[in-house]
């Protein structure tokens, strides 16, 4: 049957060694140039740019322009919950790199997700706000209670801000190492830029793990529950 998107061509795209691990690069959420790619990847700046073109013209990636330099960027969120989830996806039918070592544990304790908090730490996030009636739907159809408009005004929070963006406030995404969602949208992002200015957690340089201090954890945890 030859109607209908053509999920082929998404897949050639992702598909690529190469172009899988820039895009996993790009999860960072942060802008990165094609030199950083190419050496991410494993490969020369003249193949990573023919990569880089490809990724752009079939909407995975944009780029920034500042100065001289390129920077490049995955397009969306959208980009990011697709990625996110087909890692989810490798990961259930066994298909991991065997590359563990300190940072693995790390990633699964807290990362980012393009822009927003993953791994054990976003879960609890998303359970704690589910449990307590700030969080209310089903499935991907989630919105902000009363109580939870309250809570995140509280917190100090721009909630206008976030519902004027053409992305939706909350939405689950599901994650790669638990299984299980956790909170993206705008206020997924939002919630992540907060624990980050106030301290409580900071970014691991070259990696997607979020490392939270002891107070940091405290603060988490009086929010969003302890451990189980």
């Amino acid at each position: 049957m030859k109607e209908g998107p053509d999920i082929a061509q998404i897949g050639a795209l992702i598909g690529d060694p190469a172009r899988a691990n820039m895009l996993t690069a790009l999860m960072s959420g942060k802008a990165l140039t094609a030199t950083e790619l190419a050496g991410t990847a494993g490969i020369t700046l003249q193949t990573a740019s023919s990569h880089l073109s490809k990724l752009e013209a079939g909407g995975l990636i944009g780029q920034r322009k500042q100065g001289r330099h390129r920077y490049f960027t995955l397009s969306d969120d959208e980009v990011g919950l697709l990625l996110e989830s087909l890692m989810g996806f490798a990961a259930s039918r066994g298909f991991t790199r065997h590359r563990t070592g300190p940072k693995d544990p790390a990633l699964r304790k807290a990362r980012v997700c393009y822009n927003h908090l993953a791994g054990d730490y976003g879960v609890r996030m998303l359970d704690s706000l589910v449990a307590e009636e700030v969080i209310a739907g089903v499935g991907d159809d989630l919105a902000l209670t009363v109580a939870g408009n309250e809570k995140m005004t509280a917190l100090g929070i721009d909630l206008l801000a976030l519902t004027k963006q053409r992305r939706p406030v909350c939405r689950t995404c599901l994650d790669w190492s638990e299984r299980r969602s956790h909170l993206a949208g705008s206020l997924g992002e939002a919630l992540l830029s907060m624990f980050l200015e106030k301290g409580w957690a900071r970014r691991e340089p070259d990696s997607r793990a979020v490392h939270f201090s002891v107070s940091g954890e405290k603060a988490f945890s009086a929010l969003f529950g302890k451990p189980g």
